[in-house]
Parts: C-alpha cells; sequence; structure tokens
C-alpha cells in the first residue's frame, strides 16, 4: 500500500477509549481535510464521508493542487461551494489513508493491528466523525452527505446523532445492504482470503501482499459499479487484437477485458486488503432498522430540516427502489425531502462520472 502523506491533510486523535458497537480502541487517530472558512455562527459545514476506498482528499486547494476524487463537485463555485461552505471530509475509520485501520501499529502492542483490529461498523466511522467535529468546534452541520458507503455512513450520523445536523444527502446508498450485494461482496472478501499471499492476514506491510486476490475483487467490483448499457455502448465487442496470443490462448481477447485488468493493477498497492475486508464487511453489517426495531423507528429518530435522496436507475448494487423506500421513510419526519431519480447509465459510478446530471441535482439543494 503506496500512503503518500497530502500537504492539505490534518489529523486528529481521539483521546483515550474510542468504544465501537463491537469493541474499543484506544487514542485512534482520524485524518481529514478541509476546504473554505468557517463562518462566525459556524453553521456553513458540510461533513463529507467517503465511499469504500477514497482518501479526504475530495478536491484540490491551495495545500494540495491535485485532483481530488469529487474534483467536479467541491470548490469555489462548484455545486458544493466552498466560497459559501466549509466542507470537512474525513477518512474512515478503518482506511489506510491517515485513520487508524487494520494496517496501523497498535499502541497496546508496538505491532499492526491486522486482524486483531475490532470488527468496524459504519456507525463507528459516523461516531468518529462526530468527534472530530467535536475538535473542530462545530456543534450543527449545515448538511452531512455521503455517496455509496459514505452515504450510509451519513444516515447512521443524522440517526445517532440528530441534533447535529440540519440536512442530509443520501447518493447511491440505501438503509440496508439487499442480499445480492452482500453475496456480491462476499465473494470479493473471499476472493482476497483464498489468494495464498493473504497469508490470514499477516502479509508482509508494506508490500503487495494478496495482489492476486485484491486484483479480482477489484474487477468484480467495477463490473458491479457500472451498467451492462455503458458496457454496451463504450466497448460493444471490440478486440484488442485479431487473434489470440500463440503462448496465451486464453490470455485478454476483448478491450472490456483490458480495461477491468488495467483498473485492477492500478489498485493493487494502493490500498491495504485487510482495510478493505473490514470496510467491505461494515458496510453489509449495516441495516438502519437496527436502531428501534424497524426502518421507520429509526427514521423517527432524525431531527432534519431537509434531505435528499438521489438514485439512479441503472444501479443494481443499491437498485432505485431502496432509493425511494429511503427518501419515502424520511417524508414522515422531514418536511422538505426531494427524491432524485437520474437515468445516468454508469451504474452506481455515475456520481463520480456523471457530472452533466449530478452537478444541476447537488447544487439544487445546496
Amino acid at each position: 500500500m503506496a500512503d503518500v502523506p497530502s500537504s492539505a491533510r490534518r489529523t486528529f486523535v481521539i483521546d483515550g477509549r474510542f468504544v465501537m458497537r463491537r469493541g474499543e480502541l484506544h487514542s485512534p487517530t482520524i485524518a481529514y481535510e478541509v476546504l473554505g472558512e468557517l463562518n462566525a455562527a459556524a453553521d456553513n459545514a458540510v461533513l463529507v464521508f467517503t465511499g469504500l476506498s477514497p482518501s479526504a482528499h475530495v478536491a484540490s486547494s491551495a495545500a494540495d493542487p491535485a485532483s481530488g476524487w469529487w474534483e467536479d463537485m467541491v470548490g469555489p463555485d462548484k455545486p458544493i461551494d466552498t466560497n459559501r461552505y466549509f466542507v470537512v471530509c474525513v477518512n474512515s475509520l478503518g482506511s489506510c489513508f491517515g485513520s487508524t485501520g487494520p494496517a496501523s501499529m497498535e499502541p497496546a502492542t508496538g505491532s499492526i493491528y491486522r486482524l486483531r483490529f475490532p470488527v468496524l461498523s459504519l456507525e463507528d466511522i459516523a461516531n468518529a466523525g462526530a468527534r472530530l467535529l467535536d475538535h473542530l468546534g462545530i456543534e450543527r452541520l449545515y448538511t452531512v452527505l455521503g455517496a455509496s458507503m459514505g452515504g450510509m455512513t451519513a444516515l447512521a450520523f443524522a440517526m445517532l446523532h440528530p441534533h447535529r445536523t440540519a440536512g442530509l444527502v443520501s447518493i447511491s446508498a440505501a438503509a440496508r445492504s439487499l442480499p445480492f450485494s452482500i453475496a456480491l461482496r462476499s465473494l470479493q472478501r473471499e476472493m482476497i482470503r483464498r489468494d495464498p499471499e493473504w497469508k490470514n492476514g499477516d502479509y508482509h506491510i508494506p508490500g503487495p501482499g494478496p495482489a492476486t486476490g485484491m486484483r479480482l475483487a477489484r474487477k468484480l467490483g467495477m463490473i458491479t459499479y457500472r451498467s451492462a448499457e455503458e458496457w454496451e455502448t463504450r466497448f460493444g465487442r471490440e478486440r484488442t487484437t485479431d487473434e489470440p496470443p500463440a503462448h496465451h490462448p486464453f490470455g485478454i481477447d476483448f478491450e472490456i477485458e483490458s480495461y477491468l485488468e488495467a483498473h485492477a493493477r492500478k489498485f493493487i498497492g494502493s490500498f491495504d486488503a485487510n482495510c478493505y475486508l473490514y470496510l467491505s464487511r461494515a458496510m453489509d453489517l449495516f441495516d438502519a432498522s437496527d436502531h428501534g426495531g424497524s426502518l421507520k423507528q429509526a427514521l423517527e429518530r432524525v431531527r432534519l430540516q431537509r434531505a435528499m435522496v438521489i438514485g439512479v436507475e441503472t444501479d443494481f448494487l443499491f437498485p432505485i427502489h431502496q432509493q425511494e423506500e429511503l427518501a419515502q421513510g424520511l417524508k414522515a419526519f422531514v418536511k422538505d425531502v426531494r427524491f432524485a431519480r437520474l437515468d445516468s447509465m454508469q451504474g452506481h459510478d455515475s456520481f463520480l462520472v456523471d457530472m452533466d446530471r449530478f452537478r444541476p441535482t447537488i447544487a439544487s439543494f445546496f
């Protein structure tokens, strides 16, 4: 794993015992980045929770001019306008880009946590975000938002800390993972664990680790993040060569295969395998109805003034009916709820690439 420190990245240590849903940590570190300025009333803050694999570098700044993972959405005069809002993007607890996770050193032993890291939940990530707000002196957010895993974490935050945010934006997320999504992620995790180089989590850090398992898991992930419609439009049945190479008759024949291979190889070494396992499982474990016994009782906990739920018709990882369920559930307890149903063809990852649809939709909320 190659974690290059960012000059914009800040860290905050939660002093003492941090109690989790299924364990505890001692003085974990939370990495984050900020853009914009907190106003005098401290009521213009926007907290961004990320998906499974991004760092806290959501957008470029003077401190770090490199493009962020949501560069087209966050910044001066962009939909989430940093001339108006103080944007805080937090690297998830359990990740490998500055926050404490399975690849971090355990203070008590002086060795890497690995599988001694407690079972991680999205509620833990949300609670770590709340502790960060305490550190920054922010009592109440203008909005908490996230996409995919980040959207689920934002919902957990709104339920667990109802008086700390006036707004919620949930993008391509849901109140729970469906069996289909759990099955896919379970297979990804097994691909990693079946790699002999995983070594029951004891692979060398830093180092390639279970590279084959990570490569295959990433390929399956890329397939779930996009749609069949997009693959047809972008690649069709285009071949890489006229004939398969004689020495490898089952090599890459099609452009879609080449695309998946290239993205998978880029992922190797950029993300820790154990962190991937923990975060992936945290998505599957999350169910909003755990907080009250039913989704209705769980959503009754929120104290939002406004909410927006955005779903994509071609997203089969978090299907559109899950977005509708969440929006309808929120309407019983939130006066201003907007549901945006987008016909992007890029599937689950549309929020990263289909700016023609997502920029005006998110701008309308802000």
